[in-house]
């Protein structure tokens, strides 16, 4: 760990404490006149120990706000209500933060959630990349059985054999690949 990290000092040449009249070191910073915000950063002032510490025990944190704020801002769960990316309304069906009274149960249905996407990750990982791909172009999921493959595979031969179309061969690339992810398919450990 760094020295200057612990105790906030920043040693610097040649810059002075900013105080009327002071003429020490300024190695302390302190909010400027221009406070962090949408513009940026904000910006710092120098001052020395004496002065920061005079800076520190005058600054009010709370200057500007209702008591209604100031309440808000002091509760231990304050601000648990913003939504984090992974309580967006737009996150594919995950809870937001807004529609739980209490932070614990939103946490405990976003872990819940996250548990059901990890089984359904498991659940794929039993084929491998080959017949995962071939899942794709059968339009199927990982919890797929051999009944369920048998019966997509019906409907998509129907629907692409140039028999059944009146001849049109324009989806004979389509049957070829439908046929050839059926026959690795059923073939599959995953099945077993």
């Amino acid at each position: 760990m760094r020295p200057e990290k612990f105790h906030g000092r920043h040693e610097a040449k040649n810059r002075g404490c900013e105080a009327p009249g002071c003429g020490e070191a300024g190695e302390f910073r302190a909010p400027g006149v221009r406070t962090a915000g949408f513009d940026g950063p904000g910006d710092w002032r120098w001052l020395c120990l004496e002065h920061v510490r005079e800076f520190n025990a005058e600054y009010d944190w709370f200057e500007g706000m209702t008591a209604d704020e100031i309440l808000e801002a002091q509760s231990p769960i304050a601000g648990w209500r913003n939504q984090a990316r992974a309580f967006r309304p737009d996150a594919n069906g995950v809870p937001r933060w807004a529609d739980f009274d209490d932070p614990l149960d939103a946490i405990g249905a976003r872990a819940g959630d996250i548990r059901r996407r990890a089984a359904g990750q498991q659940e794929m990982f039993r084929f491998t990349p080959k017949e995962r791909e071939a899942l794709g172009v059968m339009g199927l999921g990982p919890q797929t059985d051999l009944h369920a493959l048998r019966k997509r595979y019906s409907v998509l031969v129907r629907r692409y054999h140039p028999d059944r179309n009146g001849g049109d061969r324009s989806h004979e690339g389509l049957l070829q690949r439908v046929l050839e992810a059926y026959q690795l398919l059923r073939k599959s450990r995953a099945f077993a």
